[in-house]
C-alpha cells in the first residue's frame, strides 16, 4: 500500500512573519521554544515530514503549482483551458506574452520554495549540534530538500538570494542576490552531505523518502547543468550500477497507480484519495492531500471531448499536447511510448469517442492541436468513490526518475567524448519504448541530437523541456514562430520581493522585465 505523508506540520512551522508581507517566508521564532522542541527525536521527525508536506503543496497548489509553471514554456504542451483568458497568468507564461514581475503563479513558485528552504534551514540550524540518534538522517533529508529547492529556483530565476540561516529579526530579512555559480556550489555542498548519510533506496522504511541514489542522481544533474560532464559521470555510474534502480518494463507502467514509488522513481510526491473531498470541503487555494491537478489537466468536458473507449473521465482542459510532440512520436515510429503519453483525435474517434469544437467557446477548442494527454490522465481508478471522484485523485507526481538519469548520463558521456557509453544508456531508453538500438555509427553532434530528441519524447509533459532548450542554446530555434525571446530564458523576480527586500532594487531584476 502506498505510504504518504500527512499534513502534520505543527503550528511552529506555519507561523511566519516578515518585513511587511515579506521577501521570503520564514518560520516565526516566538511560537514555541526551539531549543527544547528540537531536543526530541519525535519532533525532529515531524519537522522533516513537514518539509515533504511543503513539497507536496509546492507541486500541487491550485493554479500556481511548480508543476504547471515549469511545464508551460516548453514546446511539448499548451496551456489550453476554456479560452485565452482562462487563468491569464498561465496563458501568459505559455505564450511568452505579457510575462511580468506581477505574475501571481511565478510569485507563488518563488514564495513556496523559499518557505521550504526556510523550514529546511530551521531544522538544520537547530539539530546540527545535537546528539540525537536521527540527526544525521534528518540533516541529510533537510539538505537534500534545500538543494532541490535552490536548484529549481536558480534554473527558473538565475541569480537568487541564497539564505542558509533563519533570520532572528526583521532587519535580517534583507539579503542580496548570489550568483548562480555560488548557488550551485552550495547545492553541491548540501548534496555531498546528503549522499553521506541517506540510506539506499532498498533500505527505505518509508517509500516516499529520498534515498542516497536520489541525491547522487541530483548531483549528477546539477553538474551537467554546469557543463561539468566528466565530474557528473561517476555519480550517474553509481546510480546506474545500483540494482535498486531500473526502468519499469513498459512506458505505461511508469504512471500506473500500482507502480508508485517504484523501481524507476527517485523523487516522487505522493497524494491520497482518502480525504473525501467534495465541492463543500475542497481546500481551494489551500492544502489538499489529493492531486487536484489531474482534474485540472483532464480533457475538457462540456460536450467538447467524448472520452468513450478511453476509460478516462473529463477534466478542466489544461495542458494539451502540441502537434509538434505528436509529429515527433510519429516520425520516430514510437508507438508504445506515444500511447502512454497522448492519444490523437483520430485514435480517440477510432476508440469510440469524439471531439466537438462547436461545444467550445466561440466554436474553437483553445490551444487544441489534435491530441489529448494520457500521461497523468484522469483515470477514475486512481480516485475514490468517497466524496467527488474528480477531486480525489491519488496520482503521484514523479519529479525525478531513472529514465532521466540515463538520458543525463548519455548526454554527459557524449559531451565527454565517450560515445560508446552514451549509446549504451540511450539504447536502454529506446529499447524500453520498443525502438531499435541507435545506429552504432551515430556519434558526436549527431548522437547529441538523438539524445535531445529522445528526451523530448521520454520526458514530455514533465516540465524539463524548456529549461533544457535554454541551457542547450536551442530555445530560439525550437521555439521559432512563437513570441519567445531570450528574455523568457528566466522568470522575473517577483516585484513583491524586490519591494520588500532591502537588499534588492529594480536593478537586480532579470533582463527584460
Amino acid at each position: 500500500m502506498k505510504k504518504i505523508f500527512l499534513t502534520i506540520i505543527v503550528v511552529l512551522f506555519f507561523g511566519v512573519f516578515s518585513c511587511s508581507d515579506e521577501f521570503t517566508e520564514n518560520p516565526r521564532l516566538n511560537v514555541q521554544d526551539l531549543e527544547t522542541f528540537f531536543l526530541e527525536e519525535e519532533n525532529v521527525e515531524s519537522a522533516i515530514i513537514g518539509i515533504y508536506d511543503l513539497m507536496q503543496f509546492n507541486y500541487g497548489r491550485d493554479w500556481h503549482s511548480v508543476f504547471l509553471v515549469k511545464l508551460l514554456p516548453g514546446d511539448d504542451a499548451n496551456a489550453a483551458g476554456g479560452n485565452s483568458e482562462d487563468q491569464a497568468q498561465l496563458q501568459d507564461i505559455d505564450d511568452y506574452a505579457n510575462v511580468s514581475s506581477s505574475n501571481v503563479s511565478i510569485a507563488s513558485v518563488w514564495d513556496l520554495f523559499y518557505r521550504t528552504i526556510s523550514l529546511s534551514n530551521l531544522v538544520i540550524e537547530n539539530i546540527k549540534d545535537t546528539n540525537l540518534s536521527n540527526k544525521d538522517r534528518a540533516l541529510a533529508e533537510a539538505k537534500f530538500m534545500r538543494a532541490w529547492s535552490y536548484f529549481e529556483l536558480t534554473t527558473m530565476f538565475g541569480d537568487i538570494p541564497l539564505r542558509l540561516t533563519v533570520p532572528t529579526s526583521a532587519e535580517e530579512f534583507g539579503i542580496a542576490k548570489s550568483s548562480r555559480a555560488d548557488v550551485y556550489a552550495q547545492i553541491q555542498l548540501d548534496l555531498t552531505d546528503a549522499i553521506a548519510s541517506l540510506p539506499e533506496k532498498g533500505a527505505l522504511a518509508d517509500n516516499f523518502r529520498v534515498s542516497k541514489g536520489a541525491a547522487q542522481a541530483l548531483m549528477g544533474k546539477v553538474l551537467v547543468f554546469q557543463e561539468k560532464y566528466s565530474e557528473a559521470i561517476p555519480y550517474f555510474q553509481t546510480v546506474i550500477s545500483n540494482t535498486a534502480h531500473d526502468l519499469e518494463a513498459n512506458p505505461a507502467d511508469v504512471w500506473g497507480i500500482n507502480n508508485e514509488f517504484g523501481i524507476e522513481s527517485l523523487f516522487e510526491i505522493g497524494y491520497v484519495s482518502t480525504t473525501a473531498r467534495d465541492w463543500g470541503n475542497l481546500a481551494w487555494g489551500g492544502r489538499n492531500e489529493s492531486n487536484l491537478h489531474i482534474q485540472l489537466m483532464g480533457p475538457r468536458g462540456d460536450g467538447i471531448f467524448d472520452l468513450t473507449g478511453t476509460g478516462l473521465i473529463n477534466g478542466w482542459g489544461f495542458n494539451l499536447p502540441t502537434s509538434k510532440l505528436v509529429t515527433a512520436f510519429e516520425t520516430a515510429g514510437d508507438v508504445d511510448r506515444k500511447a502512454a503519453t497522448l492519444i490523437t483525435e483520430a485514435e480517440l474517434i477510432a476508440a469510440g469517442g469524439g471531439v466537438d469544437p462547436s461545444a467550445a467557446s466561440g466554436g474553437v477548442i483553445w490551444d487544441y492541436e489534435g491530441a489529448i494527454r494520457i500521461k497523468y490522465a484522469t483515470n477514475p481508478d486512481d480516485s475514490s468513490d468517497d466524496g467527488v471522484k474528480e477531486l480525489n485523485y491519488s496520482t503521484n507526481f514523479r519529479l525525478f526518475r531513472y529514465a532521466e538519469v540515463l538520458l543525463l548520463a548519455a548526454e554527459a558521456y557524449n559531451k565527454a567524448g565517450q560515445d560508446d557509453a552514451a549509446r549504451t544508456e540511450l539504447n536502454k531508453i529506446r529499447n524500453r519504448a520498443g525502438l531499435a538500438d541507435i545506429d552504432a555509427s551515430t556519434s558526436g553532434n549527431a548522437l547529441f541530437e538523438a539524445i535531445v530528441n529522445e528526451k523530448f519524447l521520454e520526458l514530455a509533459h514533465e516540465g524539463q523541456r524548456f529549461w533544457d532548450l535554454v541551457r542547450w542554446g536551442k530555445a530560439s530555434t525550437e521555439l521559432a514562430g512563437t513570441n519567445y525571446s531570450s528574455t523568457n530564458d528566466l522568470f522575473p523576480i517577483p516585484i513583491t520581493e524586490i519591494d520588500k527586500n532591502s537588499e534588492l532594487t529594480i536593478a537586480d531584476q532579470n533582463p527584460g522585465y
